[in-house]
């Protein structure tokens, strides 16, 4: 997901989306800890993608207070 297609989300849809990718990130490590996870680089995309949502929440919580 990049971050046009971020930006273009509602708040309430990137809160859903950050929900879902904390459990997608959740089941990953359990995968990990195991030692059945497929993709060891995808952990890494995912936490990216949550910080770029939070990024952008941010942004738009400091645009309204100005």
């Amino acid at each position: 997901m990049n971050v046009k297609e971020i930006r273009d989300m509602s708040s309430e849809e990137l809160v859903k989306e950050i929900e879902s990718l904390k459990e997608e990130l959740y089941n990953l490590r359990f995968q990990q800890a195991t030692g059945g996870i497929e993709n060891p680089a995808h952990m890494k995309d995912v936490r990216k993608t949550i910080a770029r949502i939070k990024t952008v929440i941010t942004e738009r919580e400091r645009a309204k207070s100005e």
